[in-house]
């Protein structure tokens, strides 16, 4: 059974900088033996104890997750005048994390099914983190809507169902939209999450000595044995999900960009938002992964199977989205500029210069600028500006969704109306506590789920590469003959 590095060597390890890329790397390093992978990997989750640091880790997360819950029960039963907004901002801090949280959730579909549709073999060693990501995002994500109707208890009448009363949601309102696109988001990230473990979940069955366990990844697996047929249909059920989120993509960040443009308000009324909040939501999904990757990858000995080339190819990629973002927003002030109507360029020139400029500019280094620095290599093959990176990236797109709605609505058309937003403590405490239940779920996920995928990685490697025998079920090639 394989055991977890200790703490003082994960501290030495992560001061390392990776090696220096000469052509291309392998996407496994190290013994690349199908054993050595399914000990590594299994080995985790087999482990008596985690790090120290997963615990330590693991309490913080609790505790926000009790705050959050003190929070919901407050609001609750005192009601949303607990909150910051006013009849000037409507849309608070509930719809700036909503906004953020549907953002993250978008690098796992856009790293794991467009890359396996496009069949690119270097998503083995990250897919996992990014599917996992969605999937604790969305949950996120839905949390605030719901708290900000006032009356979570009713959110069902936003489902259309034939109903006693007679009446059906409005298919007009863009918040309709809202339920079901991340509705459908949710699901089938979900199914295409835990259909893609199920090879690995039955390894880790196959391996349990603990009957309860055993039971769990045994009702979890759906009973996987292997054969030529369930690989033939497990294939083909990974493809059609894969192409049913890489269509979700583009239509849940439009359909939630579409909230803002369908209305009247200065700075919101915009046929760019569309491709405005997708490019900024595969930006931020993921920067998320490069923030989470490479601690885990030293935390639970990973570094074989999330080399320097995944990282590499992630700054990469947050990169390109850093620069079409920083092109939107030289965008958005030319046409404000160009429209020549007073109404349009207020909300732009308020940005810079307003009682909210430091998160203008905020914005523009944070997500603009600071990436840039993925143009030398030295930047890419090291660990604490990539880790830096994700983390300031993120939170320069949390600004953004700040300056989207908050800046927008202060000052409208009648100075008469204006009035400044100020986020009371209950604000501040339910964002934190949302990073908590998302840090609770993915350390579990960490824990107790298979991390990397055993079954592709081992398809990439020599070794792990199927011979094309007769006992193939209509010509399908399975990933991995066995554990």
């Amino acid at each position: 059974m394989t055991s977890i590095p200790l703490d003082q060597d994960i501290h030495r390890e992560f001061d390392n900088s990776f090696d220096r890329i000469e052509g291309e790397t392998p996407l496994v390093t190290g013994d690349a033996s199908l054993h050595r992978i399914t000990e590594t990997i299994c080995g985790v989750a087999e482990a008596r104890r985690a790090p120290k640091t997963w615990y330590v880790a693991m309490a913080i997360s609790l505790s926000l997750v009790g705050l959050l819950g003190v929070m919901v029960l407050y609001e609750l039963f005192t009601g949303v005048g607990l909150w910051g907004n006013n009849n000037t901002v409507g849309w608070g801090f509930p719809i700036i994390n909503f906004v953020f949280w549907v953002g993250i959730a978008h690098a796992g579909t856009m790293i794991s099914a467009i890359l396996l549709v496009f069949r690119q073999k270097w998503r083995t060693g990250i897919n996992r983190f990014a599917e996992a990501t969605t999937v604790f995002a969305v949950a996120c994500a839905g949390l605030f809507p719901a708290i900000h109707v006032g009356r979570p208890w009713l959110a069902y009448w936003l489902i259309p169902y034939p109903n006693i009363m007679g009446d059906w949601p409005n298919f007009f309102s863009p918040l309709l939209w809202d339920a079901c696109a991340v509705g459908t988001y949710a699901t089938v990230s979900g199914l295409f999450w835990h259909t893609g473990m199920i090879p690995d979940l039955a390894a880790f069955r196959d391996r349990s000595t603990s009957r309860i366990r055993h039971t769990i990844y045994g009702i979890l697996s759906l009973g996987w044995r292997g054969s030529a047929r369930h690989w033939h249909i497990y294939e083909r059920a990974n493809m059609l999900l894969a192409v049913l989120c890489t269509g979700l993509v583009l239509g849940v960040s439009s359909t939630v960009s579409t909230d803002f443009a369908v209305g009247q308000i200065p700075g919101w009324h915009e046929a760019i938002f569309p491709p405005y909040f997708t490019a900024g939501a595969l930006f931020s999904g993921f920067c998320t992964v490069l923030g989470l990757a490479i601690p885990a990858r030293y935390l639970f000995g990973l570094k074989d199977f999330i080399t320097k080339r995944h990282i590499d190819n992630l700054a990469k990629i947050a990169l390109l989205f850093s620069s079409i973002m920083l092109y939107i927003y030289v965008i958005e002030f030319f046409i404000a500029y160009y429209s020549g109507s007073g109404y349009e360029q207020l909300p732009y020139l308020n940005r810079l210069f307003g009682p909210y400029w430091w998160l203008g500019w905020g914005i523009l280094f944070f997500n603009g600028v600071f990436p840039q620095v993925f143009w030398f290599q030295w930047a890419r093959t090291n660990p604490w500006i990539c880790v830096a990176i994700g983390i300031f990236c993120n939170l320069g797109m949390w600004m953004e969704r700040f300056v989207i709605i908050i800046i927008s609505l202060h000052r409208d058309f009648l100075p008469s109306s204006w009035h400044m937003f100020f986020p009371t403590w209950v604000d501040f405490c339910t964002l934190a506590g949302s990073f908590g239940l998302f840090f609770t779920l993915f350390l579990l996920f960490c824990r107790f789920l298979p991390m990397v995928a055993m079954s592709e990685v081992k398809a990439v490697v020599p070794q792990g590469i199927p011979s094309h025998g007769a006992d193939h079920a209509d010509g399908a090639t399975p990933l991995l003959e066995g554990h």
